[in-house]
Formats: C-alpha cells, structure tokens, sequence
C-alpha cells in the first residue's frame, strides 16, 4: 500500500508547525457564528484529518475551550488559528490558511450558512447546509458556548 501524502503547516511566526496526511473528505466552509470569531472572517476554512495521523513537529498549539463541546488550536506565541475539534471526536480539523500549501485541498461543502454574509458571492456550486441545532442538541445536550455574545458588543455609530 503506498504511503499517504503528507501536507505541513503552521502559525505565522513559526512557533508551532504540524505534518498531517492528506485529507480526502469532509474539507468544508464553516460560516456560522462561532467560527467566524474563532479566525476573524467572514467563513473558516478547514480541513479534517483522522486526530491520531497529526504529528506536532515544533511546539504545540494551546486551545481555547469555545463551547462546552469543542475545543480550538491557537499558536500560544502569535495567536493564529491553527484547529477546531470536537472534544469527543476523533477528528481534528486544521484552518487551510495555515497549510505551507493551502492549494493542496479543495473545500466540498458550505456549513453554518445561516450566518453567511449577505455580501459574499462564491462562484462555488458546492453544497450549502445551515447549522443543524437540533442535531447539535441531541448530541451536546448541555451545549454551552463561551464565546462572548454579539449582543452585548457596542456597534460603532
């Protein structure tokens, strides 16, 4: 059997670097709310791979817990997202931005396009699917986020 392509990336400073195999399913646009204050856009871009396939080969991210139920991958020296991942999953997904060659994957799919910005044109014909809550519920029943609500931020005049 021959070996899985490898792809390597890392934050903008250097500080931590990774080496993950190539993925083949699943690499999606993420446009719900959470995500797009995880990495400061409009949508994240990630890509999964199996959790036990990534090797760390230079520092480790630290991980800021957004919600009771995931967990996400910061360089601790320059704070570039780096992972999103289900505390009980045993799939990592990293942010394509960080690949060292982000051409080498090709989202498939839309998630979270309840939030998408009415302003962003994709000449794109994957497929669009909104958050699916009820899902979300039925398999995080304590479901909290941690992540600090649009409400209570002050909009600029």
């Amino acid at each position: 059997m021959a070996k899985a392509k490898r792809l390597s990336g890392g934050c903008q400073c250097g500080a931590v670097r990774y080496s993950i195999p190539t993925p083949t399913e699943g690499v999606h646009l993420c446009h719900c709310r959470m995500c797009q204050k995880a990495v400061g856009n409009v949508f994240a871009a990630l890509a999964p791979v199996p959790l036990k396939t990534v090797r760390w080969t230079r520092g480790k991210p630290k991980y800021f817990r957004s919600s009771t139920d995931v967990d996400r991958g910061y360089c601790p020296k320059c704070g570039t997202p780096l992972t999103f991942r289900y505390r009980d999953g045993q799939r990592i997904n990293f942010t394509i931005g960080s690949l060292d060659d982000p051409e080498a994957v090709t989202p498939t799919i839309h998630y979270g396009t309840e939030s998408r910005v009415t302003w962003l044109r994709l000449s794109d014909r994957w497929p669009h699917e909104p958050t699916d809550v009820k899902a979300l519920k039925k398999r995080f029943p304590k479901f909290k986020s941690f992540q600090h609500p649009d409400r209570d931020t002050k909009r600029w005049p």
